[in-house]
């Protein structure tokens, strides 16, 4: 891919930046469980605080589907990153605020209907909050939103420096994969399905297993002996040691392994072994090992394999689409503006 515009390239200095991030963390009882996410925002946001501009963070929660959903507010974003910035971070929820604050966080972006039906209106109000926008959510630019794709046909744009990272990364393994590739698909989101008929003709295997085989009814999978679906005991909460042992022999063979959504249950005894079993045997090849979502990356940390793994993507469905396509719609948006 060619070089992609910078937050370096645009003159931000004492301008207002409107800065797409991601921050969909994971909540218990209203507390942070996982601020990977937030963290990994942090280069962008001291850039242009560096450069005195003046911040407006953007980001969604869940999927309140256009309502005001007080349990998926970002109030806890802002107490996390008030402590970590050592400043006051304000939440502010009405797009017609003037604040001189140097850097705010808008209430999340999902209570407004116009987000993900990307309103040309709803975007033109956003845009009014700022000079520039920055899109640091590779996460999220696989989605024409407001906040992705309509954003950038009104203000100055580029990327921020976690979202150029992921580019670097994913597209020298989308250029140079080593063969063979084995993609290993779980959770329990029917949606992730739809990713197999994208990957068929890239991936030389395709493991599915978590909940996903109950679920294909919903999505027809193409035919090919590509795919190797696991069975699950008789509960549905994990797959069997014979699925588990196939898995670890193709996963063997593997040159390049991309891996989204744990095997089972992980989280409770005693249905975390398949999804144990397969995070060992990956990180006992020698492969160019990939993970993406934040199930997978609590999976692998809680079984201490982690460091195993080569490179994290903070998305899974955007990163396949861009191991397919090469690109996403959020990139497109900025580099081929209408």
């Amino acid at each position: 891919m060619k070089k992609l515009p910078s937050v370096q390239d645009l003159p931000l200095a004492q301008k207002k930046v409107l800065l797409r991030v991601d921050y969909d963390v994971p909540l218990k009882a209203g507390q942070i469980t996982d601020t990977s996410r937030i963290d990994e925002s942090l280069p962008t946001i001291n850039y242009l605080l560096e450069q005195k501009a003046q911040v407006i963070l953007l980001s969604h929660l869940g999927r309140p589907e256009g309502k005001m959903v007080p349990e998926l507010s970002l109030k806890p974003i802002v107490e996390y990153l008030s402590k970590i910035l050592k400043k006051e971070v304000p939440l502010i929820s009405d797009l017609s605020e003037k604040t001189n604050q140097e850097l705010v966080l808008l209430e999340n972006l999902r209570f407004w209907p116009g987000e993900e039906s990307n309103d040309p209106l709803f975007a033109k109000n956003l845009a009014g909050l700022g000079d520039f926008f920055i899109n640091d959510s590779f996460a999220c630019s696989h989605r024409e939103h407001a906040s992705i794709s309509g954003l950038p046909q009104i203000l100055p744009s580029a990327f921020g420096f976690d979202f150029l990272k992921e580019v670097a990364i994913l597209s020298h393994l989308q250029e140079q994969p080593k063969k063979p590739i084995v993609v290993i698909l779980g959770g329990a989101k029917a949606d992730k399905l739809k990713i197999v008929a994208k990957i068929i003709n890239w991936a030389d295997r395709i493991l599915i297993g978590g909940r996903l085989p109950l679920l294909i009814s919903s999505f027809p999978l193409p035919v090919s002996d590509k795919i190797v679906m696991a069975e699950l005991n008789s509960d549905g909460k994990d797959i069997t040691l014979e699925s588990i042992a196939k898995f670890q022999e193709i996963i063997s063979q593997a040159g390049t392994i991309i891996w989204a959504g744990p095997m089972g249950l992980y989280e409770e005894d005693p249905w975390g072994k398949g999804t144990q079993e397969i995070a060992r045997a990956i990180s006992q090849n020698q492969a160019y090992k990939v993970i993406g979502g934040g199930d997978t990356e609590a999976a692998l940390t809680k079984f201490n394999l982690l460091e195993k793994i080569d490179f994290i993507s903070s998305g899974g469905g955007a990163m396949f689409e861009f191991l397919v396509q090469g690109t996403l719609p959020g990139i497109e948006a900025i580099i081929n503006k209408k």
